[in-house]
């Protein structure tokens, strides 16, 4: 029951990143190698904010979301957009988004460096409860009830709205959806803010528990990228199960075998998945 409880509230932590990959690699068709390190972004905003204003981590969600979104749509339009409109085809535009990104990432890394060099580590919430009976630290459980409910209305706006539907009509084929009158171009800008927000709102959540440095992003963008391609690329809901699996065999192995063979393990379900079912758990084969 200790494994079970928490490996679903690592996992839940773990959907939020992944949520953020999959809707802007899913719908914007950007392979954003950067995305770990605007999750290390959004944490070392929640933690300036609790060390140096005394702000409830959970409050800097109201202030790290809208920033993150802006940020996020304005290095789409300006960074991205560009690469799109000259891409010939899909291939060419991952090739160039994935330099681009990779990039990115690195000037990521050195800005942060020079705003905080150090680990960055603060309690919050740091408190035994039971869940079940099982005795785990309150952030955790905290950080797992926010997640739930982000992703849930992200689903639900997904699959509830008009908005919504405009984004999964993008997922499923971009020439479609502008012949139907589907504005593409904002709509991949939509889907990629959104994807910034939720991992940085993730990475917020993540630090009160978890703690990071500057050099951290690398480890969450390779997760992101093990649990969207497990649960298919484009599927909200796929990502959200990965997650969950990844979260229970990760502190599963770290719990009975070996902490320092989590890694191991991850990798280990993630080429099962790509020689069984390379289209992810809940993927479609293409025809």
């Amino acid at each position: 029951m200790d494994v079970l409880i928490s490996g679903l509230l690592l996992g839940g932590a773990y959907a939020l990143v992944a949520m953020g990959l999959n809707l802007q690699y899913g719908v914007a068709r950007i392979m954003n190698l950067a995305n770990g390190e605007v999750l290390v972004l959004g944490g070392l905003a929640a933690f300036w904010g609790f060390v140096s204003f005394g702000v409830s981590p959970i409050v800097s969600l109201l202030i790290v979301g809208p920033l993150a979104f802006i940020g996020s749509w304005v290095i789409y339009a300006f960074l991205l957009r560009p690469l799109v409109k000259r891409a010939r085809n899909r291939g060419q535009l991952e090739v160039d988004t994935i330099l681009a990104t990779f990039g990115m990432s690195f000037f990521l890394v050195g800005l942060m460096v020079s705003l905080q060099a150090e680990y960055f580590t603060y309690s919050f919430l740091a408190v035994p409860v039971s869940v079940l009976g099982t005795t785990v630290a309150a952030n955790r459980l905290v950080a797992a009830l926010l997640a739930a409910a982000i992703g849930t209305a992200l689903y639900l706006w997904l699959n509830r709205s008009r908005a919504g539907m405009a984004v999964r009509a993008v997922a499923v084929s971009p020439q479609s959806a502008g012949l139907v009158g589907i504005n593409v171009a904002r709509i991949s800008a939509l889907a990629f803010a959104l994807g910034g927000t939720v991992t940085a709102l993730g990475g917020s959540l993540i630090s009160t528990f978890v703690t990071l440095d500057a050099s951290a992003g690398v480890i969450f963008t390779m997760k992101a990228l093990i649990i969207v391609i497990m649960g298919g690329v484009g599927d909200i809901r796929g990502s959200i199960v990965a997650a969950l699996i990844l979260g229970l065999v990760e502190t599963a192995v770290a719990t009975v075998v070996d902490p320092g063979l989590t890694l191991v393990a991850a990798y280990a379900i993630f080429l099962a998945v790509l020689l069984f079912r390379p289209q992810g758990l809940f993927g479609r084969r293409s025809a």
